[in-house]
């Protein structure tokens, strides 16, 4: 067995016959929830478009009086998210027979809203306009409730995307210190470095270069997404068939 093939094993990012491919495809996703949420909370005024509980939780503050927070805004992505995820759903419904269709539409549809988000940025020369920031909250929350259904359907565990406090939870409790077996931790870890490296990055670029190659960088990575999702649509594979 090849160095190669020992740490995709050990991480859980191989292909088996269960899940295929779809572990490693959905490593790109998971980057792109920490890029978009740096533009969103950096420059779009204190809100997530990809983690919800966040924007609960700044609500709630809003509502308290925080001055760095805005009702309008995280009601917003709230509403946007769960309308990407209605429509995930339907396409889920429609196409999720075949899990790597379905990836690659939906990544399709999210390179669509991210390249909307990000002609809106370049033409806007900028963020401080209610219209333009608003329009940005909007397009990145569907494209992030999209995703989000998306691989909830897939149904890969410890690969939600977008969410990070099962994986951290679960990597606790199932570690051998809390008597458990040990499930998949070099995925939940690989997963958490994801979110931690993009927002790292999206947090760099929005500081040195502008929102606007953020959002650059994510179509780049989505682009890829989808074309590595697309090399599956003819498969007949076990791993294919969903729900």
């Amino acid at each position: 067995m090849s160095i190669l093939a020992r740490v995709t094993d050990v991480s859980g990012f191989s292909s088996d016959e269960k899940h295929g491919p779809l572990p490693a495809l959905l490593i790109i996703p998971t980057i792109v929830t920490g890029l978009v949420d740096a533009v969103s909370y950096l420059e779009l005024g204190r809100v997530f478009v990809a983690n919800m509980t966040g924007n609960v939780v700044f609500l709630g503050f809003a509502v308290a009086g925080a001055k760095e927070f805005s009702v309008p805004a995280s009601l917003t992505a709230i509403a946007a998210f769960m309308l990407g995820a209605l429509a995930g759903g339907r396409l889920g419904a429609s196409v999720g027979h075949h899990r790597g269709r379905y990836l690659a539409i939906a990544t399709c549809v999210k390179i669509a809203l991210v390249g909307a988000a990000l002609i809106t940025s370049v033409l806007a020369r900028g963020t401080d306009d209610d219209p333009v920031r608003f329009g940005l909250i909007v397009l990145l929350a569907l494209a992030m409730g999209l995703q989000n259904v998306t691989a909830r359907r897939l149904g890969v565990p410890d690969l939600s995307t977008t969410v990070l406090t099962s994986t951290l939870a679960g990597l606790a409790a199932d570690s051998a210190l809390a008597g458990g077996k040990n499930a998949n931790p070099g995925r939940r870890l690989v997963a958490t470095i994801a979110v931690l490296l993009g927002a790292a990055i999206g947090a760099t670029l929005v500081f040195h270069v502008g929102p606007s190659a953020v959002l650059a960088l994510v179509l780049v990575l989505l682009a890829v997404n989808a074309v590595a999702a697309y090399r599956t649509w003819s498969s007949s594979d076990a791993w294919t068939v969903g729900n």
